[in-house]
């Protein structure tokens, strides 16, 4: 009657650790690193590039909407890097030490990228780097803009000038006496 008993125990312990054992071995889901928006991001030296995408309406000018954060002690000008359809376009933005700025929201200073040739919908990419540390080339989401979120975040083109035509005022001559002979 007793080994009846043990053996029962043993077979319940068996079964609850066989079953239970697997959460001793998986990581828990709280520390699985993940993209939780729409973005992408990375990292280059100790600068950190969050949540980085792209709003186009056309896929041929997007806004760039971006957090890069600088955690160093030093102002850091990150070179933001991409292939147009015209040819490979650089651009250099400040990001100031001990600072997160945001690109590309309202009332933050704004990258623009022309020439793109992508369609919303598609993935478009774009190197980051700055100083001597090795760059990485992001594959940034297309969005159109369609969703109220990203509605207000549409890049503007620059403004172009229109040359107003000016009259060129007409010279009358006036009339001179002439001398008589």
């Amino acid at each position: 009657m007793r080994a009846r008993i043990a053996a029962s125990v043993v077979l319940a312990a068996g079964i609850l650790l066989g079953t239970s054992a697997c959460g001793f071995f998986a990581p828990p889901a709280t520390s699985i690193a993940y993209n939780a928006s729409d973005g992408v991001s990375g990292d280059v030296g100790e600068i950190h590039i969050r949540n980085a995408l792209l709003i186009s309406t056309d896929g041929e000018l997007a806004n760039l909407v971006v957090s890069v954060v600088n955690p160093t002690d030093a102002l850091q000008t990150l070179l933001v890097q991409y292939e147009s359809s015209t040819g490979k376009v650089s651009q250099q933005v400040p990001v100031e030490a001990n600072t997160t700025v945001t690109f590309g929201t309202e009332g933050a200073p704004s990258v623009v990228l022309d020439n793109m040739d992508s369609q919303p919908g598609s993935l478009f990419p774009v190197f980051f780097q700055y100083g001597e540390e090795t760059g990485i080339e992001l594959l940034l989401p297309v969005l159109s803009g369609a969703q109220s979120e990203y509605s207000t975040l549409l890049p503007t083109p620059a403004p172009t000038v229109t040359p107003i035509p000016t009259e060129v005022p007409t010279v009358t001559p006036t009339p001179t006496a002439t001398p008589s002979a």
